[in-house]
């Protein structure tokens, strides 16, 4: 059966294969008593925000940065500007949301520095070659096993240009709205609905040598 991109990495994650994204008990406070509470100078309130969130922002520093220690490093800074900036959160947006808009922006700040000291290599450097017999790359129907399609599709999202890969995470793999994900990326729906297709086809691009297609 033919699978897309986040389909894959879905079904991956419900294997336990990718980190996933946890689930709060509905018996918990919610993110807003927590902030309140938090505001208020409790800090057990803070603790239970990072611990309800941690995993989730981790996770995304981690598919926007493909490094487990930069992620890391990504995480912590998120949360030193949440406690630095709860008197100032208004609850407009949901925290989540919130936080997703914090990580991102903190990626590409370290995503920058980084490329001051190494060449950040292009996506495009890596697709598919053709000429005017077609594709030189094995057909994308090819029968492979599910761990190689899998490693294959995570690899060509860390390899996805910033902007393409931005909106890919934030809208097929963490499944915002496309409306959450214009507003976290501060763009237009319209240029988010772009990206994400062109993300789509570039990872379908480069995967096709291991079997993925649309």
């Amino acid at each position: 059966m033919r699978i897309g991109p986040a389909t894959a990495i879905a079904q991956g994650e419900r294997r336990g294969t990718i980190l996933a994204t946890p689930r709060c008990m509905s018996h918990e406070p919610g993110d807003e008593q927590l902030v309140e509470r938090a505001r208020a100078g409790h800090e057990d309130a803070f603790d239970g925000l990072v611990r309800r969130h941690r995993r989730r922002v981790y996770g995304l520093a981690l598919r926007l940065l493909g490094s487990p220690s930069e992620a890391e490093e990504v995480t912590q800074d998120t949360f030193v500007q949440l406690y630095r900036k709860l008197a100032g959160f208004r609850g407009e947006a949901r925290l989540s949301t919130w936080l997703y808009r914090v990580t991102t922006n903190a990626a590409r700040m370290h995503r920058r520095r980084a490329c001051h000291r190494y060449e950040c290599a292009s996506l495009e450097d890596h697709l598919p070659r053709a000429d005017d017999h077609g594709p030189r790359a094995p057909r994308a129907d090819e029968l492979v096993e599910r761990g190689q399609l899998l490693g294959a599709i995570r690899d060509a999202v860390a390899r996805l240009p910033a902007l393409y890969r931005e909106t890919f995470v934030l809208r097929d793999l963490h499944e915002l709205s496309t409306e959450e994900t214009a507003a976290t990326l501060g763009l237009e729906s319209g240029v988010v609905r772009t990206r994400l297709h062109r993300a789509r086809q570039l990872i379908r691009e480069l995967v096709a040598p291991v079997g993925l297609a649309s």
